[in-house]
């Protein structure tokens, strides 16, 4: 018998989410996944992380992402601003507010786990010429080893918070939110890959961080644009487009 995802309650999705993506991620930690995609990276760039400080994979994909995402984020805040003082851009105002909230949250997040959780960079590992050895994430730290910021993925998480444009889009234009879930998939997705490319990142700190994103702009839809009335409330009117 079919179960219509309308009659589970908030709770019971984030959890079943949840217990799915762990699931998942047992099996992707058994069977080494990370490891095979790095040291296929690695193999490919000569068993040097030559591609560390590229131009391409640097400058333009990390420098230039931070920069594209800042921008992003000023650009909301601006559409934000003018809701506020413009009363024919009044029914924007709480998405434009859940947007820029999200993206900020969904950064602030993944930005505290990685200061609080300590795990080593490809580029840290002897595995990968440099000196650490691997410790897994649930596994015990030793104390001697130093503390180290790369999990999850943060530069990622500056391109996956923008998942959030598909509760954005579905309140305020709903044929455009798998337009706006691609962009935030793709912007994630090429932030990603680039830091896999330079040694700063396992596959699997991707995946995390896109859970984390997913999470938070789905939770902050559910506070902030839950229901078939809100959906029609906040229709742009014409002077807004």
């Amino acid at each position: 018998m079919a179960v219509r995802l309308d009659r589970i309650s908030f709770p019971a999705r984030i959890g079943f989410s949840w217990l799915l993506f762990f699931v998942f991620m047992s099996v992707f930690s058994m069977v080494d996944v990370d490891f095979k995609v790095a040291d296929i990276i690695y193999a490919l760039e000569d068993h040097r992380w030559s591609l560390q400080s590229s131009f391409i994979a640097q400058d333009v994909i990390h420098q230039g992402g931070k920069t594209l995402s800042l921008c992003l984020g000023i650009a909301v805040l601006c559409l934000l601003s003018i809701s506020v003082l413009r009363t024919e851009w009044r029914n924007l105002r709480r998405p434009l507010l859940y947007l820029f909230l999200a993206t900020l949250l969904s950064t602030l997040a993944v930005s505290v786990l990685k200061h609080t959780i300590s795990m080593e960079c490809p580029w840290d590992l002897s595995r990968y010429g440099g000196a650490a050895n691997f410790v897994g994430l649930l596994d015990k730290r030793p104390a001697f080893m130093a503390a180290s910021a790369c999990f999850p993925a943060g530069h990622a998480s500056a391109g996956y918070a923008w998942i959030s444009l598909y509760f954005f889009f579905a309140a305020i234009k709903p044929e455009w939110r798998w337009k706006g879930l691609a962009f935030g998939l793709a912007m994630g997705g090429i932030f990603g890959v680039g830091q896999q490319l330079r040694g700063a990142h396992f596959l699997s700190h991707d995946l995390w961080t896109v859970m984390i994103c997913w999470t938070v702009s789905f939770a902050m839809a559910h506070v902030m644009l839950t229901g078939s009335a809100l959906r029609h409330k906040y229709q742009p009117t014409g002077h807004a487009l």
